[in-house]
């Protein structure tokens, strides 16, 4: 399949994509830190900068799957929480370049913060403005720590759907099959999902049947692809872990670089998470559509 990332960050879909096997066609990133990380592993995908600066039909009709994790900031609640009237807020830019583009796969991140900002004024939007351009959706909250990280990252995932593709079934059929190392996607669509989700308005995906892992606790499939978890510092309830600073050296100054890395992997999606969206998506484009 053909995929290419917007908010790129440091290339948390990429490299997803490329565990699958995928052609990352492009990535979209501003940060000049992200840009010289995304120019270093992707040296064969086209390299854009500003979102709101470029224009994407060259890419019409080229693009299988396009993702995004579009700026959290302003819904994060460890920021201030302006949603709509920060500068960060830069959804309508995804949604024109999908506009522009006309995927047939979407996948969108943002925090959970985002289903309570204004009565989740901007988490109904995303939703109704995919579905004004054709495409049927489905939110869901994964966490980090479904994969088996140390730590919770709670995060909401959009998987959508182009109904107009030319494929038979609907996005109803999506998940009639068996795939015993994919997160399973329910078949209900958002406005009929009511019993089937929280309170935010997801659909819950906490049950053993729908994140499956072998008797490890570990995806066989991805294993080889991941450090082992267990000396990853975080923070409690998860789990403890030492940083390997000593204590002595809390508050130094640490360098540009050091500073862009933490903020650069804080702002990152977990591309495991992303792997297990990704395998499923794939199966099901296989199989079902």
């Amino acid at each position: 399949m053909t995929h290419a990332s917007l908010f790129s960050g440091i290339g948390g879909f990429d490299i997803a994509a490329e565990w699958m096997k995928w052609d990352n066609i492009f990535h979209c990133e501003w940060n000049p830190f992200g840009q010289k990380v995304l120019k270093h592993h992707f040296p064969n995908s086209i390299s854009y900068n500003d979102i709101t600066k470029t224009d994407f039909n060259i890419h019409k009709g080229r693009i299988e799957i396009l993702t995004g994790g579009f700026p959290c900031q302003p819904y994060s609640s460890a920021g201030k929480r302006l949603g709509k009237e920060d500068p960060r807020h830069l959804w309508p830019e995804m949604c024109r370049a999908i506009r522009e583009i006309q995927p047939r796969w979407i996948v969108g991140e943002n925090v959970r913060g985002l289903t309570n900002w204004n009565g989740g004024l901007v988490f109904n939007e995303v939703q109704i403005s995919m579905e004004a351009e054709g495409y049927e959706v489905l939110p869901f909250l994964l966490p980090a720590c479904s994969v088996n990280a140390p730590h919770r990252r709670d995060r909401i995932w959009f998987v959508a759907y182009n109904s107009k593709s030319n494929r038979s079934a609907s996005f109803g059929e999506f998940c009639k099959g068996q795939n015993s190392e994919s997160i399973r996607i329910c078949t209900i669509k958002r406005q009929q999902n009511a019993a089937n989700t929280n309170s935010d308005g997801l659909h819950k995906c906490n049950s053993k049947n729908e994140i499956n892992t072998n008797k490890t606790g570990i995806n066989a499939q991805y294993d080889f692809k991941q450090n082992y978890w267990g000396k990853f510092p975080t923070q409690s309830p998860i789990c403890g872990g030492d940083d390997g600073i000593p204590k002595e050296l809390d508050n130094i100054t640490f360098s540009k670089w050091k500073k862009e890395t933490i903020k650069a992997y804080g702002n990152a999606i977990v591309p495991q998470v992303a792997y297990e969206i990704f395998k499923t998506i794939q199966y099901y484009d296989d199989n079902i559509f």
